[in-house]
């Protein structure tokens, strides 16, 4: 689960990291008051989206020379002015669509007089099963682009969960950041205090960008994006009710609500698979065959009729899907079960593009003679070769 950046700050002053004072707003009548409140003279305006490269961004309908999502303001009636741009208008960044996503809430926060710009992550390195620091010099910049082109300025160091946070992980982050006399003690009180955050919170994901070096040489954390193991949110309700649903899609929501593995695409073909690996397999055989998969959705190991019939009509809301592939290796999930809530689930909400059904395991002739005798116009396919062909071949006419 994702959250704002102002949550995000909250959640770092909660355990102890340095952030700057910021009120979120979310009308523009509210902007004086925060301004006010905050006193100046410098301010920051910031659109709260759950998308990185807000400040590079450009607004839908703006001039090309317009400011971004992050912009400064030198006084309250140009904080006003921004607020009153930016609330309700769509903010297009590197990381959203062309259409970009609509500013519902914004961020005004205290001015910091920068001497440095660093960047600082804390993930979960799947290599090595242990929390991973990846930190550089370069902060204020796209990582990626950092990594790509200069990759000895990125350092990444792992935590032994054995251990814990020790003192030579300190100097080891000071190092990487360039940091010596009191800042780099600032550095490793900082790691420490980042490093228990994320365990105690359950983070997936701790991005600074960028942590600064103030001109009074203080580390502080100009930004905060987090997001959290959605599987130990039940540990964490203070977390949980942080969660914004206008930024999620609406199909994955909904798909949540049945214990549904979703995640919408931009391709054309709707995948309906039991088991990640294999719905892997079947968007990577769509993608072979020349087409493009609208989603990855899997329907797990002990679905129910009710929750098939909830996937197929998540697919159907698609406006981009022009044909459903049903791909099912019965085990845990019965193909019988899978192919009667198919056939439910197009009875109840109408077919109006191809679909192709793919049914192998336990309980296959049964599931078979369920589509047979169903009377409806479902294309039938012996593999997963044979179904990707077949459905490739009816998307395209």
């Amino acid at each position: 689960m994702n959250i704002h950046e102002y949550q995000g700050k909250a959640v770092l002053k909660s355990i102890g990291a340095p952030v700057s004072e910021g009120i979120a707003i979310f009308n523009a009548s509210e902007a004086k008051a925060a301004a006010e409140k905050l006193g100046g003279p410098l301010w920051v305006v910031k659109s709260q989206i759950h998308a990185g490269g807000r400040g590079k961004g450009r607004f839908i309908g703006a001039p090309k020379d317009a400011k971004g999502g992050v912009r400064l303001a030198f006084s309250v009636e140009d904080v006003v002015k921004n607020a009153e741009e930016m609330l309700g208008a769509y903010l297009v960044t590197a990381q959203t669509s062309e259409e970009g996503k609509q500013v519902n809430r914004l961020y005004i926060e205290d001015g910091s007089d920068i001497d440095r710009e660093l960047y600082l992550s804390i993930i979960i390195n799947r290599e090595t099963s242990r929390v991973s620091f990846i930190v550089s010099t370069e902060g204020g910049m796209d990582i990626e682009a950092v990594a790509h082109d200069t990759p000895e300025k990125v350092i990444n160091f792992d935590i032994d969960p054995a251990t814990g946070w020790m003192p030579h992980h300190g100097r080891t982050l000071a190092k990487a950041l360039d940091l010596k006399g009191d800042l780099a003690k600032q550095a490793s009180k900082l790691g420490k205090t980042l490093y228990e955050g994320f365990l105690a919170k359950d983070m997936a994901m701790l991005e600074i960008n960028p942590l600064i070096v103030t001109e009074d040489q203080r580390l502080h954390c100009l930004d905060a994006k987090i997001s959290f193991d959605g599987n130990a949110l039940f540990r964490h309700p203070d977390i949980a009710e942080l969660r914004d649903e206008t930024e999620e899609d609406a199909k994955e929501i909904e798909a949540s609500k049945y214990d549904l593995s979703y995640v919408a695409l931009d391709g054309n073909i709707g995948c309906m698979v039991n088991g990640a690996g294999l719905a892997m397999s079947t968007m990577d055989i769509i993608k072979l065959y020349g087409a493009e998969p609208a989603n990855f959705l899997d329907v797990g190991g002990g679905a129910t009729k009710e929750n098939i019939v909830a996937a197929f009509k998540i697919l159907t809301s698609d406006d981009k899907v022009e044909g459903i592939l049903i791909n099912i290796f019965g085990g845990i999930m019965k193909c019988d079960i899978i192919a009667q809530g198919a056939v439910d689930a197009v009875k109840e909400v109408g077919l109006e593009v191809p679909l192709v059904v793919r049914l192998e395991g336990t309980n296959v002739e049964a599931g078979k003679e369920i589509i047979r005798n169903s009377g409806l116009n479902v294309i039938a396919a012996d593999d997963l070769d044979d179904a990707a062909q077949k459905i490739v071949a009816a998307v395209k006419g």
